[in-house]
């Protein structure tokens, strides 16, 4: 069980190497047999260790020295609801938090909105940290989606496996500062529904297949 906590431990230092993560905000988890490795809560990534990880069930009972992260209910249930999401992704960076504080969805500015997805990335409704309505509006707002803002709080990304969900974590703090910046002089032109779904379908075949 020790590899996937240094694997765990090696991407949540990636994430605050990207900017997406300073001190203990944020957290990260990795699908793993009948349930997750997962951050534990008010640690500096640059002094864990991989017994400082913890182990969940998706019953939400917890092994390990450490406490989990105080978010593991919404990593619990999108791994439940989503069986296609082998990692799972929080930050607290700062572009995505600032349109997150403007509880705003981010619109089809830019055709790589459709990476996620859809033709938006949704802001969920507002509950506090923690908390089972977190998690209950987080799922609301990633329904056929691998991301979504939470508002007045951060981003939530889920991939394949810890790689593909710090890639996705990566571009979607990218394409939030694309969004901010280009609100500072003006309402970005949208693509039409029509251009997203010719996006949306090629993005079908984006990107490199595992060998089989």
């Amino acid at each position: 069980m020790s590899e996937g906590a240094t694997e765990l431990i090696a991407c949540a230092r990636a994430m605050s190497a990207a900017g997406l993560n300073k001190g203990t905000a944020g957290n990260l988890s990795v699908r793993h047999g009948e349930g997750f490795f997962i951050t534990p809560t008010g640690m500096d990534y640059a002094s864990l260790e991989p017994a400082d990880i913890p182990w969940m069930s998706l019953a939400g009972e917890s092994k390990g020295r450490r406490k989990p992260s105080s978010e593991w209910r919404f990593h619990r249930d999108i791994y439940a609801a989503r069986p296609e999401a082998g990692a799972i992704l929080h930050a607290h960076s700062p572009f995505a938090v600032s349109l997150a504080c403007l509880r705003r969805d981010i619109p089809p500015f830019h055709y790589m909105i459709a990476r996620f997805g859809g033709s938006t990335v949704r802001c969920s409704g507002y509950a506090p940290f923690g908390s089972q309505a977190l998690s209950d509006a987080a799922l609301a707002a990633l329904a056929e989606r691998s991301a979504c803002l939470l508002a007045n709080h951060g981003m939530v990304v889920f991939g394949r496996d810890l790689r593909e969900a710090l890639s996705l974590g990566i571009e979607l703090e990218a394409l939030c500062e694309q969004y901010w910046r280009a609100c500072q002089l003006g309402q970005p032109v949208l693509l039409d529904a029509a251009e997203m779904a010719e996006v949306i379908r090629r993005f079908q075949t984006y990107g490199q297949q595992a060998p089989e």
